[in-house]
């Protein structure tokens, strides 16, 4: 098969080097931060040499995260499809994956601080935009949203606002289990569902939604993705 498909094989050994370096770098970015010194200093740890790190992240730590964050939807998209075959709904799969999104940043947590901090920085919104609009973009897809209205980012903002200051509270949480985290996302999810509740009584107020949707530049990247 290497012989046939050079080319895949090759796409593949670059995939693993990446995982490794990135799996090793976590060592170091509660010292480093997200920065290049960390996937040095990870790469040094797994044997890779700069050639190939340098081909593995060729935008270095930006990218290093965006691979970080794409694992963890990856967690969440596996819990949805448990949640599913259990035959939870849509409510319960969203619920589902955030709870597996926070099992699994927690023992990360000054990962996830240091993450916050790099997306925080200046030069780092528009990264910071695409990584948060993919989480909710993925969770609602995968929890069975095929809107095509402008509901479709309602949604995907309203989660969002949701999931960034659970990710807020998370940085800080020390309790056991992350109790303190997990309680303050219920009572976030729990406050949307009264609010779509009257918006529906109301006959639907989507305009009144739309400042909150300043994200949709960026979802609509993962609508047209959707479409095609």
């Amino acid at each position: 098969m290497t012989e046939r498909y050079p080319q895949a094989a090759a796409a593949a050994r670059l995939a693993g080097a990446r995982r490794t370096i990135l799996a090793a770098s976590l060592a170091h970015v509660p010292f480093d931060g997200w920065s290049a010194a960390a996937l040095r200093h990870g790469a040094r740890d797994a044997g890779i040499d700069r050639v190939t790190l340098a081909r593995a992240f060729p935008r270095g730590s930006g990218e290093a995260l965006a691979q970080w964050s794409a694992d963890g939807d990856a967690a969440m998209a596996a819990a949805i499809e448990t949640a599913r075959a259990g035959g939870g709904g849509t409510t319960a799969r969203i619920r589902a994956a955030l709870g597996a999104r926070i099992d699994w940043l927690a023992p990360q947590s000054e990962a996830l601080r240091r993450a916050l901090a790099y997306l925080a920085l200046p030069g780092h919104g528009a990264l910071a935009a695409r990584l948060l609009a993919h989480t909710v973009d993925e969770i609602w897809w995968q929890a069975g949203d095929r809107s095509s209205d402008f509901s479709w980012y309602t949604r995907r903002a309203t989660l969002a606002a949701v999931w960034l200051a659970t990710l807020l509270v998370l940085a800080g949480d020390r309790s056991e289990g992350r109790a303190v985290t997990r309680a303050f996302l219920a009572r976030r999810l729990a406050d949307v569902g009264r609010i779509q509740k009257l918006r529906a009584r109301l006959g639907g107020l989507a305009g009144a939604a739309r400042p909150a949707a300043r994200l949709a530049r960026t979802l609509a990247v993962f609508a047209r993705r959707r479409a095609a």
